[in-house]
């Protein structure tokens, strides 16, 4: 069998037109990333005192608002890859896109901590859908060492999305458009015409790497046999529970953390821009350090320690010693995403065609990371304002630990039923 890794480059090469689209595909996707599920998810945090002053709200249901947001998506971070790998990543990009804006514009009408919850909730199911099959999508048209920078651009425009959101949502566009709700309904109608973009969008090389274009296709079932039954995968997925709960906990808590410090909230705001800068201004040479050396996991470890010591150190410092460890902890974030979706498509048994559902196994055990991470670490706050900190420190040692016992083995995917 040969290894799917390689499947879209042949065709790319044969067809100079679909290789330079691909270009135009990747673009697309890395503004996926940015438009429907960075900016809108990193809006929250810098809305939250607005929506807390409207609705009522204290720090701990805004931290189950927070946590609200990523529920659905364990659901919908599962069978999205799944789903993807069977009928290909494109035509589930749409779908994603189209009800990520739909269900996304419900939160402007919240009118309590209950509505809001609930809305919060729905809105959270479909944009999980989006980041495992857009790095499907980079596994279709990109092979070998342009993988990594693929996934690289792609983790580059959620870097982009997540400072863009944090840094004008509150600042700007509520101003701008006349408070939260209208910001909630803007970034809807951008979910949308991305959406419709990826309708018009012409499928990959291989048929949007859906399984049937690898020789038999897999059941549902049989799928998801074939990744559980890598060791690798769960190691993976433990990681990500850890570090993704750190992170998901600590971006949510750090502008509320520093305005009841005295910040000024813009202030606060730049402060959480800062780690999303660093992480964009490193994620393409971060991966492209990892194509380069041809190894992904020392990369994976040396980015959770940074996360770990950043974390933590800002659990008692002050001042300009908080800038420095919010810019440090961001400095590989995206970059660690990328390359833990490169290993994950590079795993032996996993290749393009089951990217779908590993990454999904995966990203669907981090979102329960991100659900309880938040509401737990904010209800430490009651016993110190930095104590939440050290708890999520105390998650991204969890992930950096499974990265440990991660074994690097490449092959190629297992397509046929068990």
């Amino acid at each position: 069998m040969s290894d799917p890794l390689r499947v879209s480059a042949p065709a790319a090469a044969a067809n100079p037109a679909q290789g330079a689209y691909r270009w135009y595909v990747l673009v697309l996707a890395a503004l996926t990333h940015t438009l429907v599920v960075g900016m809108p998810m990193m809006s929250l945090p810098v809305l939250f005192e607005e929506i807390g002053t409207d609705l009522s709200l204290n720090l701990v249901q805004i931290g189950y608002v927070w946590g609200a947001s990523s529920l659905l998506g364990v659901a919908m971070s599962l069978t999205g890859g799944v789903i993807g790998d069977r009928i290909g990543a494109r035509r589930m990009l749409v779908i994603a896109c189209l009800f990520a804006g739909v269900t996304g514009a419900t939160r402007a009408f919240a009118n309590d901590y209950a509505s809001l919850t609930a809305t919060v909730l729905v809105a959270g199911l479909f944009p999980m859908a989006a980041p495992m099959n857009v790095h499907k999508t980079c596994g279709v048209w990109f092979s070998g060492k342009r993988l990594g920078m693929a996934n690289g651009v792609v983790s580059a425009g959620m870097a982009l999305g997540f400072l863009l959101g944090s840094l004008i949502s509150a600042t700007f566009l509520s101003p701008l458009l006349g408070g939260w709700r209208n910001v909630l309904l803007f970034y809807a109608a951008l979910a949308v015409i991305v959406g419709v973009l990826w309708i018009f969008t012409r499928p990959g090389p291989d048929g949007d790497g859906r399984a049937s274009a690898q020789g038999d296709r897999p059941s549902l079932r049989d799928s998801m046999l074939q990744v559980g039954r890598l060791r690798n995968v769960w190691l993976l997925a433990v990681a990500m529970f850890g570090i993704g709960g750190a992170i998901q906990g600590s971006l949510g808590y750090l502008p509320l953390y520093l305005r009841n410090e005295g910040w000024e909230p813009s202030t606060a705001d730049s402060a959480l821009a800062s780690f999303h800068f660093a992480s964009l201004l490193f994620t393409v040479p971060f991966t492209l350090l990892s194509d380069r050396m041809g190894v992904r996991r020392p990369l994976l470890l040396a980015s959770a320690l940074m996360l770990l010591i950043g974390f933590g150190v800002l659990s008692f410092v002050q001042g300009i010693v908080v800038w420095l460890a919010v810019i440090f902890a961001g400095i590989t974030r995206d970059g660690y995403m990328a390359t833990m979706m490169t290993l994950i498509i590079e795993l032996r048994g996993v290749g393009p065609a089951l990217a779908g559902t590993a990454t999904g196994l995966i990203m669907a055990i981090s979102r329960i990371g991100s659900v309880v991470a938040p509401p737990l670490g904010n209800g430490l706050e009651a016993v110190g304002p930095g104590v939440p900190f050290l708890f999520w420190a105390a998650l991204a040692l969890v992930g950096l630990l499974a990265l440990t016992a991660v074994r690097e083995e490449r092959g190629p995917a297992v397509v046929s039923g068990p």
